[in-house]
């Protein structure tokens, strides 16, 4: 009997169409989602142009010079029929993000709207272990949930700052994320990391999609001391 290690029902995925250009799997797991989306890189099709997965969702763009639209579709509707899809053999990299919460503009607002001190924010926020669903809305935006059920359902802001500081660290809903940039943004901010979390001249990006992310407060004068270095 073949062994089931490492393997992993795909059940009902959805496949949309995306324009021209692609097409877009939908899955009913995060972890679904994620073993479809290694499995597709890994194999290294050369009708791919590059897989885009977020949560529950997996985008793969192609080369129209290689393969058709509707031959895209039959091709993924065959992957997922016929072949077996294995979760990653390797283990996820743990990435520890240093945290300033005496820095977060709106650390005292979100304690207040979840009924807690600033205290019990931090501690619930520091104690979670994050998984990276989905980078995107600037350059190496991490995407990460989900929150504990204490810390839930905090509103975007009424009006967004038209600029949030670079390693600022916010939450909404049930995802909390990492501004690598100054950008305008909306989400509440509770603390502030000192570290680097992109360098476009030197493709250097922290986080990838699947990468585990803990939280570990630090006081302002350790902030001061690490500004500008890569996390590790």
């Amino acid at each position: 009997m073949a062994s089931t290690k490492n393997k992993l029902t795909i059940p009902k995925p959805i496949i949309q169409p995306i324009a021209d250009m692609g097409i877009l799997v939908r899955f009913e797991s995060e972890s679904a989602c994620q073993a479809f989306s290694n499995n597709i890189k890994k194999a290294a099709y050369t009708w791919v142009l590059d897989v885009v997965p977020a949560y529950k969702a997996v985008a793969i763009y192609h080369n129209p010079a290689f393969i058709s639209l509707p031959s895209l579709a039959n091709e993924i509707a065959s992957v997922l029929k016929t072949r077996e899809i294995k979760t990653p053999t390797q283990q996820s990299k743990v990435v520890e993000v240093p945290c300033c919460y005496e820095l977060g503009a709106d650390l005292e607002i979100v304690a207040e709207l979840k009924g807690l001190t600033t205290k019990e924010v931090i501690r619930l926020h520091s104690e979670t272990e994050y998984c990276v669903y989905a980078i995107g809305f600037s350059p190496g935006f991490p995407y990460m949930g989900y929150l504990p059920k204490e810390l839930e359902g905090v509103p975007r802001l009424a009006t967004p700052r038209l600029k949030v500081p670079a390693g600022s660290i916010g939450l909404t809903g049930i995802q909390t994320g990492i501004y690598p940039e100054q950008k305008p943004g909306g989400w509440h901010l509770i603390g502030q990391t000192p570290n680097l979390l992109v360098d476009i001249l030197t493709q250097y990006f922290a986080f990838d999609i699947g990468d585990k992310v803990r939280f570990s407060p630090i006081s302002k004068s350790t902030f001061t001391k690490l500004v500008g270095t890569k996390l590790k």
